[in-house]
């Protein structure tokens, strides 16, 4: 069974039983956001944490083996996303990338910001034009050495 095998039944399990991401992540005892990176390909769960995803979508051995996995991390497969949502991503940052990184080197020196080191949390914000999507990131900086 391939990693991508293994995302699909995940997929299937999660609406077949009717579960949200919030409740495979508290099953696990992480946030949303990382078990549903996780649970998508991009994380490696611990030996305990698949196991207990496991049972609860009734996962054969070889997923509960590929969860444990390090993965191939990057789950767009395209220069230029396709995907409507994740193309305003891509938009995002090709209008304010160049805002972020002259802020950050502003405020921090040269370097960059870490996705390894790097927490995120998504809620609603309610608003009476309309409900906002709220993305709060926070990554590690880590300064470039010179040597």
């Amino acid at each position: 069974m391939t990693r991508n095998e293994t995302t699909e039944r995940i997929i299937i399990a999660k609406l077949t039983k009717q579960l949200s991401w919030k409740q495979l992540a508290d099953a696990i005892g992480m946030s949303k956001e990382w078990t549903t990176a996780a649970l998508l390909g991009q994380m490696t769960l611990t030996m305990e944490q698949a196991a207990k995803i496991g049972a609860l979508l009734e996962l054969p051995e070889e997923a509960v083996a590929q969860l444990q996995v390090v993965p191939y991390k990057g789950s767009v497969t395209t220069a230029i996303p396709t995907d409507p949502l994740i193309y305003r991503f891509y938009e995002l940052i090709n209008v304010y990338g160049t805002t972020f990184k002259a802020l950050i080197h502003e405020e921090f020196g040269d370097g960059i910001m870490s996705a390894i080191d790097f927490n995120m949390a998504l809620e609603r914000e309610p608003d009476p034009k309309g409900d906002r999507v709220k993305i709060v990131m926070s990554g590690k900086f880590l300064p470039y050495k010179a040597y």
